[in-house]
């Protein structure tokens, strides 16, 4: 992972630079008790299957099969069921062809929909966007950095919106796909078995020793002082956790992270590590963040290109856990966590909802 250097020529002050040092201000403020507390009773409402509509690649079999048994699974409308129809098998999309397919779908798209769950591991990248992030906003350079520089704010950050697209124009995107067929259905039933269960879990945050990887750990104690009262929380010095039975989060800063497999993930877990290609869904060089979901996690969150060690470009632990133990499913917590989400993909079943009322 390439870290960003205060003294380096690129962090020389623009006018675009006044975004980076907003959001550092903001992650400072989430780190410093500047903010008011971020517990605040908030009404017991989410996302519900007839505002998600499910995007189905005709050309990919595995696709077809999972947009049906998802519908079904999930009681979402038939007419929220999209089919577009692109050669499958690459791990990236050009942006025209892209553009020809996001028209397509923005046309058969129900004006009550907020956002929207793909059915494939490829592609999972819009040359430098994630695929998730290039449905919900649609592309554009902005989401994009050459180098160690930010990226585009995503309004959705940390709010307390209820319809993202009526309110933001944006439509939060996840992919539910797996290598095989079982996998999906793994992870749909995780989903499905977590709603309304308020689990006993534990809150895991890894202090690893891989300095450039680690940096969420500034929040780490915030996230116990406000969290306690929601749900457990471990702060544990050491690069992985083994053979613990109770994970309901789990966020650390590794290249790989070993050992997952000992540990047993309750349904609605939530787990992913910093590091620079995680979301390389198929082929990263590093650990992919399908391992997560391999081992039990219901979401999880990766870079699909370099991002260097902004905290910004991933979940950010207090925003996600808070969000998700008060009640929001899974898309709407893990999206609401991530203030620059360009180059990052959601991986998850995205009506999980835990702490459902």
């Amino acid at each position: 992972m390439v870290t960003r250097s205060a003294t380096s020529p690129r962090f020389k002050i623009r006018t675009k630079s006044l975004q980076f040092f907003t959001v550092l201000l903001l992650y400072y403020c989430y780190s410093n008790d500047i903010v008011a507390e971020p517990v605040a009773a908030l009404p017991q409402t989410a996302l519900d299957p007839s505002e998600i509509a499910i995007i189905v690649n005709d050309s990919d079999e595995l696709s077809k099969k999972t947009g049906t048994y998802y519908r079904k699974q999930r009681n979402i409308p038939l007419k929220n069921l999209i089919h577009i129809n692109f050669k499958p098998g690459r791990t990236n999309l050009s942006v025209a062809e892209f553009r020809r397919i996001k028209r397509q779908v923005d046309n058969a798209t129900p004006p009550r929909v907020q956002a929207y769950v793909l059915t494939w591991l490829k592609p999972y990248r819009v040359t430098c966007m994630s695929i998730t992030s290039a449905f919900a906003f649609g592309f554009s350079q902005d989401y994009c950095a050459q180098g160690c520089k930010p990226t585009k704010l995503s309004p959705y950050f940390n709010s307390t919106s209820r319809a993202p697209y009526d309110d933001y124009g944006i439509r939060p995107t996840m992919v539910l796909a797996g290598a095989r067929f079982e996998e999906v259905q793994t992870l749909i039933q995780q989903g499905i078995d977590s709603d309304n269960t308020t689990p006993n879990g534990t809150a895991y945050l890894m202090d690893t020793q891989d300095k450039n990887r680690n940096v969420r750990s500034a929040v780490y104690d915030n996230v116990i002082k406000y969290m306690k009262n929601n749900i457990e929380v471990k702060r544990i010095k050491g690069q992985a956790l083994k053979n613990k039975k109770d994970v309901l989060f789990y966020f650390t800063g590794l290249i790989r992270v070993p050992n997952i497999e000992t540990n047993q993930f309750l349904p609605g877990a939530i787990a992913d590590h910093l590091t620079s290609t995680g979301g390389q869904l198929t082929d990263s060089k590093q650990m992919s963040i399908m391992q997560w979901i391999k081992a039990g996690a219901t979401g999880s969150y990766g870079a699909v290109v370099e991002p260097c060690n902004f905290p910004q470009k991933f979940p950010h632990p207090l925003v996600v856990i808070n969000k998700y133990t008060q009640g929001e499913s899974l898309i709407e917590a893990y999206w609401k966590s991530v203030a620059m989400p360009g180059q990052g993909i959601f991986v998850g079943e995205p009506l999980a909802r835990p702490y459902g009322r």
